[in-house]
């Protein structure tokens, strides 16, 4: 299979992406864009599983991430969805795509792609929200109410490391862990690229902290007031959702996406939590490379 690993100029800055397939194909390139804010590509890599039949699968680093330029430096106004909704253009003119792509979009990639579909960009002919959410107090209501539903040691854990301030500490990380292996990634161990991804956050968690805050619970960052709701009628190129059944992007999170895209369908994966692509890989490809199919 052709891979290609390389860099778009942004500004000052470089976007790392790769390039599994050939963009010469004749079908059209599937861009997958990752969570966090501040994950990697890595957790994502499944998806280039999608290649195998000829479409060319294009993953990347968002700026501050992964192999892109790293800026640890930037205060927290820097980090904007602006910003990366201007390197995702950046990339597709880059890459000579704006005639014809499609946008996969995970947990916040699916946030970036809602806002970049909602601007009607003519090259875009199909879009994948993965695992989102359209609105990020939504986002926090659900978590925590999934989070009362832990046992009570690790509730009390949790709220006696928030209240001393000591959420760095291995019993404080122990106990999200309880809530990441129930509605994040229900694999164990995780697949290696999904400890990857969190292996790099945890050595540079600029982006992270600036635009979602300190944990899952608590989001006090640039995306605190964030919402796509009131804009999401204006997408018109078709839309699969997917979700996880015990995923903490709950059907009450997901729902405003259905309710307001005009051409949608949702798929929800019954043993998956946040990551179908990693818990039920084979029965997610399919169902995503059968979507894009027919719209190439």
């Amino acid at each position: 299979m052709l891979m290609i690993e390389n860099y778009a100029p942004f500004g000052a800055y470089r976007t790392w992406y790769r390039i599994t397939g050939d963009l010469g194909s004749g079908r059209t390139p599937l861009i997958v864009v990752h969570g966090g804010p501040g994950c990697t590509h890595d957790y994502v890599d499944a998806f280039a599983d999608l290649a195998e039949h000829g479409r060319p699968v294009i993953h990347y680093d968002q700026l501050g991430n992964g192999n892109s330029t790293r800026l640890p430096e930037k205060e927290a106004e820097f980090w904007t969805v602006d910003l990366f909704l201007a390197e995702l253009d950046n990339l597709i003119n880059h890459l000579g795509i704006a005639g014809g792509y499609m946008l996969l979009g995970q947990s916040w990639g699916g946030m970036l792609s809602s806002e970049h579909a909602v601007r009607k960009p003519d090259g875009l002919k199909a879009l994948v929200i993965a695992n989102s959410p359209p609105s990020m107090r939504l986002w926090v209501e659900e978590a925590n109410r999934l989070r009362r539903d832990l046992p009570d040691d690790v509730q009390e854990t949790l709220l006696a490391h928030e209240k001393a301030g000591t959420i760095a500490s291995e019993a404080y990380k122990a106990a999200s862990m309880v809530f990441y292996g129930r509605h994040v990634c229900r694999v164990v161990p995780w697949p290696a690229e999904v400890a990857r991804t969190f292996e790099i956050m945890d050595g540079d968690s600029t982006v992270y902290n600036a635009m979602n805050g300190p944990t899952e619970f608590h989001v006090i960052g640039t995306l605190k007031d964030w919402s796509v709701i009131d804009r999401l009628h204006h997408i018109d190129a078709p839309t699969l959702l997917l979700s996880g059944r015990h995923d903490e992007a709950t059907p009450k999170v997901v729902q405003p996406f259905a309710d307001k895209i005009r051409d949608v369908r949702w798929t929800v994966f019954e043993d998956s939590s946040h990551m179908p692509h990693v818990e039920e890989r084979k029965a997610c490809m399919q169902v995503v490379g059968a979507f894009l199919s027919e719209f190439d």
